[in-house]
């Protein structure tokens, strides 16, 4: 068995600045589409939600996939992923008590490059 490559210097750093480039296109996207945005990086001890929006009586989770291609980007959100954001949403609910009458939705956000973001709604009913 070979060991893995090392990472470049720089490669996460580049990767992580790539992520936040595309969390800031994906909440101008929702923005110009009228949803209002609660939160950016909402961090628990559970998890993170990249983006928490709110289109009339509609509270959407999204998490932003920043990939080379559609296909990668939205293989990239496991069941193990999911789970964790869902228990995120929990914890924001509790802090949030006034947005727990909405409708509550979990959507995906994937980001190519040279293309508008594709916005998935209800992602993990799909």
């Amino acid at each position: 068995m070979t060991p893995a490559p090392a990472l470049k210097k720089g490669t996460r750093q580049q990767a992580q600045r790539y992520g936040r480039a595309a969390e800031i296109l994906c909440a101008l996207s929702l923005w110009s589409r009228g949803y209002r945005i609660l939160a950016r990086r909402f961090k628990t001890p559970l998890g993170e939600i990249d983006i928490v929006a709110r289109r009339g009586n509609v509270l959407a989770f999204v998490e932003v996939k920043a990939r080379r291609d559609l296909d990668q980007a939205a293989q990239s959100i496991g069941m193990q992923q999911r789970d964790r954001i869902t228990r995120a949403a929990e914890i924001f609910l509790q802090r949030y008590p006034s947005q727990t009458q909405r409708q509550m939705r979990f959507d995906a956000m994937l980001v190519v490059p040279w293309r508008i973001p594709r916005h998935i709604r209800d992602a993990w009913r799909q």
